[in-house]
């Protein structure tokens, strides 16, 4: 089981269910027993993508681009 979670910077994480502590990468240490839970998923890939779409929702990205598709 993996705990979706959000850091203070506003970054989306998961962790595996059990873990104590998780390092964001804006730098802090974030002690998952304290964090709000969004969300529990089954497996890692599921973690994923439930992040990737949280982290749309919130800031609005729709994926990478190519260099090649940016206007010049």
């Amino acid at each position: 089981m993996y705990l979706i979670f959000r850091c203070d910077c506003g970054r989306v994480l998961y962790a595996k269910e059990g873990r104590k502590t998780r390092k964001c990468v804006c730098g802090r240490v974030l002690e998952v027993k304290k964090r709000r839970i969004f969300q529990k998923v089954e497996t890692r890939e599921d973690a994923s993508i439930a992040v990737q779409n949280m982290q749309e929702e919130i800031h609005g990205f729709e994926g990478f681009k190519k260099a090649s598709d940016l206007k010049k």
